[in-house]
């Protein structure tokens, strides 16, 4: 990020939103709408003098996942780029009622703007790559596993923001019902993925990571045990299965095929998991201490939008459609896709189709730059 930040050739319009494409390949017209953070860019050193004296405090975080809160002037996460602060319009006091402004009083960059609009920029481009990402299945509705009903069961991108140093809890994995450290963690696999109710398609990448969060557990918790529920393991990538036997093998994970069919929990908050093994075909409970749960991973919110203002096909799942005449190429010439925006891809995948995008984009630029000098 900091490389993309620094090159010359590269220009970030973070906190912004494509509102319009028009044009055809080689020669399109991007309507952009960049937000008013109300605070000076260019100025804005990310300091932080002005969240340490803002009066509101309390607004769930989205970046930590409401794990905590987050004050009405706020950085996005720690290592964003561009590094500056940005007022929430929706929570500060001096933008809702004319009152506080103390974050402009103690700010001796002077980087406050309370006039600070909306820019609309026209942006003359000759490709496209949509590169949106994805968000995860809200496993909530599945009301069995008692997510947001039961207080220690929570969502696996929850566990990352848990288990990284920089998160709510400084890297230590502390229950959400007691803050205390879960030394027996169980990760249940498939929630809301290969459901016919709801994503009926593999997301592809939750059984690493699902082994992966096992692993961070036993390296911060030398007493930790960890069991991974599964209907059976898809890890189908380079060396992929040789991480799964090491997972077993030097972290002592406990992998039991079975699927969960309900959470209960005890006096003390500690969940237990009532589950059918169908290796021995018995029905059996486990008490552990935390639930983490490997939710369905979805098209970006917002990506249906885009793909309308863009004319662009999805499937029947809401990712977009690319294949002809290449693999990230869309039904409109000189726009192009790559990553989890065209379905379920691991990192390394996404890498692959993000340089074979960037270079149908350059040759869409380079011929049409050729052409013009003709």
């Amino acid at each position: 990020m900091l490389d993309v930040g620094r090159h010359p050739n590269v220009d970030i319009l973070a906190y912004s939103e494509v509102e319009n494409v028009t044009g055809e390949i080689g020669n399109f017209t991007a309507t952009v709408r960049k937000k008013a953070r109300y605070v000076n860019e260019e100025i804005c050193n990310a300091c932080g003098d002005c969240v340490a004296k803002c009066p509101t405090r309390k607004i769930p975080d989205a970046f930590e996942m409401g794990l905590k809160n987050r004050r009405a002037v706020y950085l996005y996460f720690s290592q964003g780029i561009p590094a500056v602060m940005t007022i929430d319009p929706e929570h500060c006091l001096y933008l809702k009622k004319g009152k506080c402004g103390v974050c402009k009083k103690v700010c001796v960059k002077g980087a406050i703007d309370y006039e600070q609009k909306d820019e609309i920029l026209e942006l003359e481009i000759g490709s496209v790559i949509l590169a949106t990402g994805l968000d995860v299945f809200d496993p909530t509705p599945l009301t069995y596993y008692g997510y947001k009903r039961l207080k220690n069961v929570i969502t696996g991108i929850e566990y990352e923001r848990l288990i990284n140093a920089t998160g709510p809890t400084g890297g230590h994995l502390n229950r959400p019902s007691d803050g205390e450290l879960a030394h027996k963690v169980a990760y249940i696999q498939c929630v809301g993925s290969r459901d016919f109710n709801y994503c009926n398609y593999c997301s592809s990448v939750c059984c690493m990571y699902a082994i992966k969060d096992a692993m961070l557990g036993r390296e911060h918790d030398a007493d930790s045990d960890s069991y991974i529920f599964h209907t059976d393991f898809r890890n189908v990538g380079k060396w992929f299965q040789k991480y799964e036997i090491r997972g077993k093998e030097e972290y002592g994970i406990n992998y039991i095929r079975g699927r969960v069919a309900e959470i209960s929990e005890d006096e003390n908050f500690n969940p237990i998991l009532w589950y059918e093994d169908t290796e021995t075909r018995e029905v059996k409970s486990l008490k552990v201490e935390m639930v983490v749960l490997s939710t369905a991973a979805m098209p970006a919110k917002g990506s249906d939008q885009l793909a309308k203002i863009m004319y662009v096909d999805l499937d029947e799942h809401g990712f977009v459609e690319t294949g002809l005449p290449f693999p990230t190429d869309t039904n409109v010439p000189g726009i192009f896709a790559c990553g989890f925006c065209l379905g379920p891809a691991d990192i390394p995948e996404s890498v692959a189709q993000a340089s074979a995008a960037a270079n149908r984009a350059a040759e869409v630029i380079f011929l049409s730059a050729a052409g013009k000098q003709a």
